[in-house]
């Protein structure tokens, strides 16, 4: 008996450790060369700002967005139809925003790989197909938008190459967002699209300008990259709100725990990589296209470089004081964005292969010297992850694997550490964790 106990002890010990060949499959086959060609091509469409030509098969949003529908359309191709690609679209007018020079339709091209077990579950990766100047809405003038945000959306297209090469349990979206610039119009959109759909969306992983290395504080780092997550959802009910103040939980909303997700899997599978957990939403006073899917209650998180050079962002071509200004194709560094779309690629396939999260997380152990835990069986799942971590921690440090529902542990108090569950798969894939959302004595 005691020898079938330590077999199945070193079993659950060799499955929550594990690592997965494939994803360095993965790692290896991300192009730098790819990502340097279709950046280039899309920097010569001269401008892509969401409200400039739709028509000219060489220049402006229409070529662009045609383009990258046409790159999509031949991945499906070369993985038998595996990608069901679609344009989606919505009219603005000029009453909804003053950035808004005309009344036009956004377009998002968006590219579809259904999921074996869990076609309704989705992970998403974005990019923007738009530009901008220094005026966002003059739409003649070029803006050739190299790292912001060709980057993100070659990027993307470049993750779809790979992973179109491999089956996943959850589906996997790769998407070009527009009007981004005037408004997160795109996003918006998207996001009441996937509502409308009842899609269940694990999270979306948006790229905004991850191609530069030269900071404009004079840092050079190939290395860097920050992931921005906002605290707890915009969405929150008052209920929720008021249990936090007793029971925690201020930071380890379900935005937060996908940026702790992407943070994990890149030190395990990249471990030269240094990723900077930002505990905000996005940049000071400004915003990126996963804030609108946050705002309808999904989980988001903006990938970017960590070092920006503002005379290269929303700038005209010129040259004054000797500094040359614009976003041009010569600024952006491919080995540094081939790095960036792989943390994407390990984290989109991380989580498509993984089971669902487990959909109710309970906590007990109030004044008693160990933390209970129950928790929702999940289909699919080989066992469980126990996490906690020292309340002033932004990452999750310790675990405990268990293959049952409910587990107590012994001699840790409760009122010292945050907790969290995640469900883990066959294949040693773990969903996001999640934090304890009820309360048993």
């Amino acid at each position: 008996m005691k020898q079938i106990t330590l077999i199945a002890l070193l079993f659950s010990t060799i499955i929550s450790a594990q690592t997965d060949q494939k994803i360095y499959y993965i790692i290896d086959a991300i192009s730098a060369d790819r990502i340097k060609a279709d950046v280039k091509t899309l920097t010569e469409f001269g401008t892509r700002n969401t409200f400039s030509d739709t028509i000219s098969d060489t220049r402006g949003i229409g070529a662009a967005r045609r383009w990258i529908k046409s790159e999509f359309d031949k991945i499906s191709s070369d993985c038998n139809n595996c990608l069901n690609v679609f344009y989606q679209k919505d009219l603005v007018t000029t009453k909804m925003s003053r950035r808004v020079p005309h009344d036009a339709y956004v377009v998002n091209v968006v590219a579809i790989q259904k999921g074996t077990k869990y076609p309704n579950r989705y992970i998403i990766m974005s990019g923007d197909i738009d530009s901008r100047n220094s005026d966002g809405s003059n739409f003649t003038k070029d803006a050739p938008g190299a790292n912001d945000n060709a980057s993100g959306m070659a990027c993307t297209m470049e993750a779809a190459r790979v992973l179109s090469k491999y089956q996943f349990e959850s589906s996997i979206i790769y998407v070009g967002l527009s009007g981004e610039e005037q408004g997160l119009f795109g996003g918006a959109g998207l996001a009441k699209y996937a509502q409308e759909k009842g899609w269940d969306i694990i999270g979306i992983l948006n790229n905004d300008m991850i191609g530069n290395i030269t900071g404009v504080d004079g840092v050079i780092d190939n290395r860097a990259f920050r992931i921005f997550s906002e605290p707890v959802p915009a969405n929150e009910t008052e209920r929720q709100r008021r249990m936090r103040r007793f029971y925690g939980g201020e930071v380890d909303g379900i935005s937060r725990q996908l940026a702790r997700y992407i943070h994990k899997t890149t030190k395990t599978y990249m471990p030269e990589m240094n990723p900077m957990m930002i505990y905000r939403l996005d940049r000071f006073g400004r915003g990126g296209h996963h804030r609108p899917f946050n705002d309808l209650g999904f989980a988001g998180v903006r990938i970017m470089e960590a070092h920006e050079n503002y005379t290269q962002q929303h700038q005209d071509i010129r040259t004054e004081n000797g500094i040359k200004y614009g976003d041009t194709f010569e600024h952006v560094n491919f080995p540094y964005a081939k790095k960036l779309t792989a943390v994407n690629a390990i984290n989109l396939a991380s989580l498509a292969w993984a089971p669902p999260a487990p959909k109710e997380v309970a906590i007990g152990g109030i004044v008693e010297p160990s933390a209970k835990f129950k928790w929702s069986k999940v289909d699919g799942a080989k066992g469980y992850k126990i996490y906690w971590r020292d309340t002033t921690s932004p990452t999750w440090d310790n675990a405990r694997y268990v293959e049952a529902t409910e587990f107590t542990l012994e001699g840790i108090v409760i009122d010292n550490f945050f907790f969290g569950v995640s469900a883990v798969g066959e294949n040693g894939h773990e969903s996001v964790v999640v934090f304890p959302n009820k309360v048993f004595r």
